[in-house]
C-alpha cells in the first residue's frame, strides 16, 4: 500500500469534517478532488472507508481506523516539517566545538550563555582536548569547529584570529622572583623548571620561549595536566610558565603567584579553526557570529588575555 501523504491528509479532513463541502474548505481545494483522493485512497486500501448519502457523510470500521492512523502520519510529518525549518533557520540543532580546556572553561561560558538565551532550542557539545586532538576533531567532522593554537599549517584548515594569552610565570608563594613586577625566560631557567608533557601546545611554546632566550632549562618534572604542574609548583618543587588563560585552571585555592614574563614577551595566538571549504550549519555560523562579536566589541577577558584585532 502506497498511499502518499496528500491522499492522508484529504482523507482526514472529510473523515473529521464529515462533510467533502466542508473539508474542502478547510484545504481550498475543490470538492471533486477531494472526491478523487478519497476514491483513490479507498482504491489503494482496497477498503471502504466512508458511507455517503447526499447529506451525511458516514465513517466505516475500516475508515475509523484508517483516519487514526492517517492523523498520526500528518501530524508527524507537520512536526518534522516544522522541526527541520528550525534547524534551516537555526533555530534548533547542536553546536560541536573542539577547544583547549583553557577555553572551553573560562572564554566560552560567557558566549555560550549570551548565544543560549538568544537561541535556547539550539544546544552545545564541548569537545575539550590537546591541540592535535581538537584539529583532528574538525578534520573528521566530529566538530563543527575548533579553538584551537595555530599549529602546523595546513590546506585543510582555515584560521580566524581570536584571542592572544600571555605567558606568565607560575611560582610557588614566597619565592625570591615573586618579587619582581617582570621575570624573564633567562631568570626562570635557573629555577627548577615544571613542565606539561610533549604532546600540549603550551610545552612546544616554552620549550621555544626558552631557546628564543637563548637559555638552557633544567627540567625538574613533567606532568601530562596543567592543575598537576600548578600543584608541584605549589608544593614548591619548582617553577612552571603558563599562559594568562590557564591560569584560573591552576590556582584554585593554592598558593601560587604570577608574573608576566619578558625578554621574550611570548603570547600563545587562539584561533577559530574551521574545515576548508565546509558549509557551516546555520546555528554553528550563528554562534561563530556572536563569538566575534564579542572580539569586535572587545568584551572583558581575564588579565593578560587579549582580544585579537588583525
Amino acid at each position: 500500500m502506497e498511499a502518499n501523504l496528500r491522499l492522508l491528509a484529504a482523507y482526514a479532513a472529510v473523515a473529521r469534517a464529515s462533510s467533502f463541502t466542508a473539508a474542502a474548505a478547510e484545504m481550498h481545494v475543490s470538492q471533486s478532488s477531494l472526491s478523487r483522493a478519497v476514491a483513490e485512497l479507498e482504491r489503494l486500501l482496497g477498503a471502504q472507508l466512508l458511507e455517503r448519502d447526499t447529506r451525511n457523510v458516514q465513517l466505516t470500521a475500516a475508515g475509523v481506523e484508517t483516519l487514526r492512523v492517517a492523523e498520526q502520519i500528518v501530524s508527524a510529518h507537520r512536526s518534522g516539517m516544522k522541526e527541520l525549518e528550525r534547524y534551516l533557520l537555526g533555530e534548533s540543532g547542536v553546536v560541536a566545538v573542539a577547544t583547549l580546556p583553557s577555553v572551553a572553561a573560562v572564554l566560552l561560558p560567557q558566549v555560550i550563555s549570551d548565544f543560549r538565551r538568544r537561541r535556547p532550542m539550539v544546544a552545545l557539545r564541548i569537545m575539550d582536548g590537546l591541540e592535535q586532538v581538537v584539529l583532528g576533531r574538525v578534520l573528521s567532522g566530529d566538530a563543527d569547529f575548533a579553538i584551537s593554537t595555530v599549529g602546523a599549517a595546513s590546506e585543510q584548515l582555515e584560521h580566524r584570529p581570536l584571542i592572544r594569552d600571555r605567558f606568565h610565570a607560575v611560582l610557588p608563594e614566597h619565592h625570591p622572583l615573586t618579587a619582581q613586577e617582570h621575570v624573564t625566560w633567562e631568570e626562570l631557567a635557573r629555577e627548577p623548571f615544571l613542565a606539561v608533557g610533549p604532546e600540549s601546545s603550551v610545552r612546544r611554546l616554552t620549550d621555544a620561549a626558552f631557546a628564543q632566550a637563548g637559555a638552557s632549562v633544567t627540567l625538574a618534572a613533567e606532568a601530562g595536566s596543567v592543575a598537576t604542574v600548578g600543584g608541584l609548583v605549589a608544593a614548591g618543587l619548582g617553577v612552571s610558565a603558563m599562559p594568562a588563560l590557564v591560569l584560573p585552571l591552576i590556582g584554585s585555592g593554592s598558593p601560587l603567584v604570577y608574573r608576566p614574563l619578558a625578554d621574550p614577551v611570548v603570547d600563545r595566538r587562539l584561533d577559530v579553526v574551521v574545515r576548508a571549504r565546509r558549509t557551516l550549519p546555520l546555528a554553528t555560523g550563528a554562534f561563530l557570529d556572536l563569538l566575534d562579536s564579542f572580539r569586535r566589541e572587545l568584551r572583558d577577558l581575564p588579565l593578560g588575555v587579549s582580544w585579537n584585532r588583525d
